[in-house]
């Protein structure tokens, strides 16, 4: 293989874990392992003195977060790449790797092939997920969307509309609602319309459905 090998740094709390990576890598062409660390500490040490193509990081380590130490490693030194290496592949843990700054998330269940073929993917700029932490960062990032937009909804509605909204949801009639409120049955019936077509809801029910999981109300009325 031509070229400089990848340069990566290994850090894991169990020796036996890195001595299988470094294994893993130094049996085949175009890696060289330059240092290995248990804790987020020595890692920082490491990383800062040798300047690493990429560290492969384990989620868990002693005394703090292996996501933690990502974000400071990405702070320190934005050009090395940052591998994630974990048994965990729900969906918290891959967001929170992803919001550190990981460039990749492995499953430590991957063949060797698989971590080989990783590390190369983030040292050339791209991303490289399992395909089960892909999976979870899917579902992860389409939730947040969609929190996103129901936000924005959200905060279209003008603070009258958020008073009608309450006493729609609270199961109150136009009448009800306008005498407390002291405006037109009228003027009610327009917020109520506007709500409607604010929050993208065609009925009483999906409204009442939508403020609860929106946290515009916190019980369901009676």
């Amino acid at each position: 293989m031509t070229g400089s090998p990848i340069r990566v740094l290994v850090v894991d709390d169990h020796a036996i874990v890195r001595q299988g990576i470094r294994q893993v890598l130094e049996g085949a062409d175009g890696f060289t392992v330059v240092a290995e660390a248990g804790d987020g500490s020595a890692a920082m040490t490491l990383a800062q003195r040798e300047r690493p193509d990429v560290v492969v990081l384990d989620v868990s380590l002693p005394g703090g977060s292996g996501l933690e130490v990502a974000k400071l490693l990405k702070r320190a030194l934005p050009a090395t790449r940052v591998l994630m290496l974990s048994v965990y592949d729900n969906t918290e843990y891959v967001l929170e790797a992803v919001r550190a700054g990981a460039d990749g998330y492995l499953l430590k269940d991957s063949a060797p092939a698989e971590l080989r073929a990783a590390i190369r993917t983030v040292h050339g700029g791209e991303t490289a997920f399992s395909p089960a932490a892909a999976r979870q960062l899917s579902v992860a990032l389409r939730q947040e969307g969609e929190r996103r937009e129901r936000d924005g909804r959200v905060a279209s509605l003008t603070a009258r509309e958020r008073d009608v909204l309450q006493h729609v949801v609270a199961g109150r009639t136009n009448k009800e609602t306008a005498a407390i409120l002291g405006i037109s049955h009228r003027t009610v019936e327009t917020h109520r319309e506007n709500i409607l077509k604010k929050l993208g809801v065609r009925s009483v029910a999906e409204l009442t459905r939508f403020a609860l999981e929106s946290g515009l109300v916190v019980d369901a009325p009676p």
